[in-house]
């Protein structure tokens, strides 16, 4: 089976030039006199490049041979990290490149679902938000709770966001994975 661009919508994962992609924007345009086409923001999941690309209306694209399986992040051993199969409880052990940018929201008992492409990890799915504990940071200001004024901040997992004034350490904060912004504080 095969898909077209009229299958198209957010999150869809397809094959194109040998590679799995995973369809993040997606726009139908009809310019005339012109082939409709398709423009679309794909994500390259093996590299996390995103890429800007037009389709023409129609084409057609394989459905990839790639499997999500549930799994729960459970330590670092050395430059592996160590996850456990929720199903048959095997555990799998991934490397920092394969992991990419997510080994930076990396929590223990996270759960997480394992991309494998053609048979082999090509990196994991997380969720959108995680919470985590500040670690340092300076200290308050009391009484600054509305302003647009940020500092950094370093977390349990080693990632340093932006976090308003008010943030101390020991708090615990949600963390949106997608674009690794400050949500909002955890009471």
């Amino acid at each position: 089976m095969a898909y077209t661009t009229s299958d198209f919508k957010r999150g869809l994962k397809i094959e194109w030039e040998g590679k799995l992609y995973e369809i993040l924007e997606f726009q139908h345009v009809k310019v005339s006199k012109n082939q409709p086409t398709v423009r679309t923001k794909l994500k390259d999941l093996a590299t996390g490049r995103v890429l800007e690309v037009n389709f023409r209306a129609g084409e057609r694209f394989e459905k990839p041979d790639f499997q999500e399986k549930e799994m729960q992040y459970l330590y670092k051993d050395a430059d592996q990290y160590v996850f456990m199969d929720l199903e048959d409880y095997d555990q799998v052990y991934i490397t920092q490149e394969e992991l990419g940018e997510a080994s930076k929201f990396l929590k223990e008992n996270l759960n997480v679902y394992v991309l494998y492409y053609k048979g082999r990890v090509i990196g994991v799915e997380l969720p959108n938000a995680v919470e985590l504990k500040v670690i340092e940071t300076e200290p308050g200001i009391r009484g600054d709770t509305v302003g647009s004024a940020t500092k950094s901040a370093k977390l349990e997992t080693g990632l340093v966001i932006q976090v308003p004034l008010f943030i101390n350490e020991g708090d615990i904060i949600k963390v949106d994975t997608r674009t690794g912004k400050y949500l909002e504080r955890v009471s």
